[in-house]
């Protein structure tokens, strides 16, 4: 019988915890187990394996990226939306840095994190419509996007701006930079 309260979406609460506080290199069901204080074996009712676990957080990531893209770009358009997105995306990294590395690098190709992948690309898709681009030029169109948010972020998490210039105005100046790739509406 499971122990009472104990459900995926805690389990999956404390690896998020663990994650967040010790990367997720330590995300084992061992730690998790402990987190929630039971036995190891107790998790097995509501997750495979780590690798499930692991998935599961995945899983979770994105989701909550993807509301919170939703909820900040909700009522804006154009270029607003663009650049208000690509805000949110930086600071959900920078917010989150381990939590972040538990996205997988190609979502849409694995099974068990595809919903949650056509899900974030269907925000992205939906604030680049105004400007009606093809189906490859769109593609090329995010996935410019998606370098510049995760390479800065991902810079920015790792300690790798040591100068002194403000990091916010240097984003401010990849947006622009961005969205004047873009065709004029």
């Amino acid at each position: 019988m499971p122990r009472a309260g104990l459900t995926q979406s805690r389990v999956v609460d404390a690896a998020v915890a663990l994650v967040d506080e010790r990367g997720l290199a330590a995300l084992t069901l061992a730690a998790v187990a402990e987190r929630c204080g039971v036995a190891a074996p107790s998790l097995y009712k509501h997750v495979s394996n780590v690798a499930d676990l692991r998935a599961l957080v995945g899983i979770r990531v994105m989701e909550e990226m993807t509301d919170r893209f939703a909820t900040a770009v909700l009522g804006r358009s154009g270029a607003d939306a663009v650049a208000t997105l690509m805000r949110a995306y930086r600071a959900y990294v920078t917010a989150h840095p381990t939590r972040y590395a538990a996205m997988p690098a190609d979502p849409l190709h694995q099974p068990e994190y595809a919903a949650s992948g056509r899900r974030m690309l269907e925000i992205m898709q939906a604030v680049l419509r105004p400007w009606q681009l093809g189906e490859s030029e769109l593609i090329h169109t995010i996935r410019t996007a998606r370098v510049i948010v995760h390479g800065f972020a991902s810079l920015e998490g790792a300690g790798g701006f040591g100068l002194p210039q403000d990091l916010d105005d240097t984003y401010e100046r990849l947006i622009r930079m961005f969205l004047a790739t873009l065709p004029p509406l």
